[in-house]
């Protein structure tokens, strides 16, 4: 590790320190509803979706929250299965590519859906223009945007005064899916996509080119609208890649700068809503507080992460050779140690799954981090909307922990917290890991699981973990080791995906329901604090216990033995 390196991951993070608080506050006023600087110049476009839409804006029932999202999502993963299928027979395909093989049009169907972004194929190769713009990118919008959607939803649960009379009402979806797109995603990736193109981000659609290398071979390079899906790919907290490299091509990814803004937009959205939420509670103390947990997780895993890659392959060390700058293995020399490090810690902290390096290339305990961050449950800031709604689920259980230690009835923002809530908490708590472990035991022992392994040993259990984590956190980075895009991976992950979006979506909208009815009810003597350092450290703790008690045991078959074997010096 280097001074050099730790200035970096600084200052990265004091600059989404730093737009948290604006960043927060516009998000406030564009879904509650208040004046903000966009409403005059893009209101219309806003007016003409509710027209053309017929939507009403009137306040939803959780249930009907719910329902509109999940009938809009299957319609929407209807259209781009189609699309995918259909791509031979529609325009913009210079390359003239085939259709989509049906097991790979569901599995990419159900993962731009859900926000997930998992790709088990070439984008290059295998997906026209049309699919990547009209398919994936618009998914990106559309599926950040529910996310988003969902947090505030939650966020009004909790906030909002009932009068104890049953569920209350936590806004309409329509209004939130449509301002959060065009106030929101749509004007900064406008943006975004326009410094992208300045720093040499490809943006055309043009045919591919063909160039003889100075070795006199012929070799294809790949051309297409790259930086508007680029934009919102980190912005969205997507992390589909239109090149199969990912964020390492130097296409998605020209230099240090375009890599900086690309994990900055990763992060900006989530840690703004941090603030919102602040604002909705009308005690912007409670919004630190969350922030305050989210940074600590976030320090721990990058430290841990930087530590370990620049203490080199274990393999290598045991034998006396020294590191060098560190494990180099799998990382571009343009971004090196510090920001191979950093980039996979904020991609997997907040579920977007972008990658400029191969996470399968990474030490054991490398690898370990960006493994176990998704199994905290992207709550780590976490991906656009599903950080936030994920932390409060796991402020409501710190509370009731809290709640029990001292003898009193949970409250949280002034609510109390009952056993509906806590079942329901539960219910969200626990289908992840279920999804998780329950799909990657059955497939490391089934042939069909197995055989798409390029790894044996503990490495290949890891890649088996990581692809299911990965799936059912709608994270989308992968340890690429494993070849995912075979009939039964390509249908197991798509139901991953889609349990872990929507399976735990209706438990939290369920509990924004049932608090948005109850009444606030005046701080005891036993109530305990949620706005300063002894809540965040509460909240810390549960987070990590959950993941640790869930995931210990098979992350101590998997990268955890497998360090101590490079130790010894055994690979597989």
């Amino acid at each position: 590790m280097t001074t050099n390196g730790w200035m970096q991951i600084l200052f990265f993070f004091l600059a989404v320190l730093v737009v948290t608080p604006p960043m927060g506050a516009f998000m406030y006023r564009v879904l509650e509803g208040e004046k903000h600087f966009l409403r005059r110049p893009l209101g219309w476009l806003e007016r003409l979706v509710y027209r053309v839409c017929g939507v009403d804006g009137r306040e939803q029932s959780w249930r009907a929250y719910a329902g509109g999202l999940l009938a809009f999502s299957a319609a929407t993963l209807l259209v781009t299965y189609a699309i995918q299928r259909l791509q031979h027979l529609l325009p913009f395909n210079p390359r003239g590519l085939d259709p989509v093989e049906a097991g790979s049009a569901f599995n990419t169907a159900a993962s731009f859906t859900t926000n997930t972004n998992w790709q088990g194929y070439a984008g290059e190769a295998t997906m026209s223009y049309l699919t990547q713009m009209a398919g994936l990118a618009w998914h990106n919008f559309i599926s950040a945007a529910a996310g988003i959607a969902i947090a505030v939803a939650m966020a009004r649960g909790l906030t909002r005064r009932g009068e104890g009379k049953g569920p209350g009402t936590i806004g309409n979806f329509w209004v939130d899916l449509t301002r959060t797109t065009v106030y929101i995603l749509l004007p900064i990736s406008i943006v975004f996509a326009l410094v992208f193109v300045s720093q040499g981000m490809i943006q055309n659609l043009s045919p591919y080119v063909e160039v003889t290398t100075l070795e006199g071979a012929r070799q294809v390079i790949a051309m297409g609208p790259v930086a508007s899906q680029e934009a919102i790919k980190q912005l969205g907290t997507n992390g589909g890649g239109f090149f199969n490299a990912n964020a390492a091509h130097p296409f998605e990814n020209p230099n240090p700068l375009t890599n900086f803004l690309s994990m900055f937009l990763i992060f900006v959205i989530p840690a703004g809503l941090t603030y919102t939420f602040g604002r909705m509670a009308k005690d912007q103390r409670q919004g630190w507080a969350l922030f305050g947990a989210m940074a600590l997780l976030f320090f721990a895993g990058v430290g841990v992460a930087y530590w370990a890659e620049s203490a080199g392959n274990p393999i290598v060390v045991g034998l006396g050779v020294e590191p060098g700058p560190g494990n180099m293995e799998g990382k571009e020399t343009r971004f090196g140690i510090a920001n191979s490090a950093l980039y996979a810690t904020v991609t997997t902290d907040a579920s977007c799954g972008a990658v400029n390096a191969m996470h399968d290339s990474f030490t054991p305990i490398g690898g370990l981090v960006p493994l176990f961050s998704i199994q905290l449950g992207e709550v780590v800031f976490g991906g656009v909307g599903a950080g936030l709604y994920g932390m409060l689920v796991m402020a409501i259980l710190s509370v009731f922990i809290a709640g029990l230690i001292v003898g009193r009835t949970p409250e949280y923002l002034g609510k109390k917290i009952e056993t509906q809530e806590v079942k329901l908490a539960m219910l969200y708590v626990l289908i992840f890991p279920l999804v998780v472990l329950g799909f990657a035991a059955w497939s490391a022992v089934a042939p069909y699981g197995l055989s798409s392994l390029n790894n044996a040993g503990p490495h290949g259990l890891s890649e088996i973990l990581y692809a299911f984590t990965s799936a059912a956190g709608n994270n989308g980075s992968a340890f690429a080791g494993i070849n995912s895009n075979t009939a039964w991976y390509n249908v197991t992950l798509g139901l991953a995906m889609l349990a872990g979006r929507f399976l735990m979506i209706v438990p939290a909208l369920a509990i924004a329901g049932v608090l948005a009815g109850k009444k606030v009810v005046a701080p005891g003597p036993g109530t305990l604090p949620t706005t300063g350092p002894l809540f965040s450290t509460l909240l810390v703790g549960v987070i990590l216990i959950v993941g640790a008690l869930t995931f210990f045991p098979v992350l101590s078959l998997g990268p955890i033995v497998e360090h101590f074997l490079a130790l010894s010096g055994k690979v597989f």
